[in-house]
């Protein structure tokens, strides 16, 4: 089984597609991930990666594609993958498509998991990270103890570039204008779920999960 997790930034796809891949028994292939090892490991990928996510903008599709690619080619894929933050163009879900067909294979159910943009900005905006021990922490929905200080090493809290609240609109306004239309395209394929991200962590995982055995 093959599943794409599509959503917001914010809009917990990340936590669902750990819990959902889980639960199935399939391989979690984050893009996230991938860009964020690459970024430390500072060699020259990296440094194109680091450079669009402080901006705020998408990885170019050649980059992404590749690093996908060789992912999901990896022994613990063979049984499925669940697909977390690819494909976010159109171009990269054709490249996909074609790869996978190329294979007898295919994407076998797309989830979309829908958020209000005010809820995805107080989300974002608030996030911090300890720089030491790298904690993460919610000024709104799970603070510090103490103001800027991390509660397990007292280390200090940062918000990372790309938690800004300007940084968030700008993120949001590429997710419209690059991913929206893979709502559409997966729709047409008669493969999208979509799913209502507000509420409970747990009462969404079971919601996805009871989609699926429906479809």
């Amino acid at each position: 089984m093959r599943i794409v997790l599509l959503g917001p930034p914010g809009s917990g796809k990340g936590t669902q597609a750990g819990v959902i891949a889980q639960k199935l028994g399939l391989a979690h292939v984050a893009s996230g991930d991938l860009f964020r090892e690459a970024e430390r490991r500072g060699d020259k990928l990296g440094k194109q990666v680091k450079s669009y996510m402080e901006k705020g903008l998408l990885v170019p599709d050649k980059i992404t594609i590749k690093m996908i690619l060789e992912r999901i080619s990896a022994p613990d894929c063979k049984k499925g993958c669940m697909l977390d933050g690819f494909p976010r163009t159109l171009e990269q879900a054709k490249a996909l498509d074609k790869v996978l067909g190329g294979n007898g294979e295919a994407i076998d159910r797309v989830i979309y998991i829908n958020v209000a943009t005010d809820e995805l900005v107080r989300r974002l905006s608030g996030r911090f990270i300890c720089r030491s021990c790298q904690t993460p922490y919610h000024f709104i929905s799970s603070p510090p103890k103490v103001k800027g200080k991390c509660d397990k090493c007292r280390g200090e809290l940062y918000q990372r570039a790309d938690d800004s609240a300007e940084t968030v609109r700008r993120r949001l306004d590429v997710y419209s204008a690059e991913t929206a239309p893979l709502i559409d395209y997966y729709k047409k394929a008669g493969k999208l779920i979509e799913i209502n991200g507000a509420g409970d962590i747990a009462k969404i995982s079971d919601n996805i999960i009871s989609a699926l055995n429906k479809n």
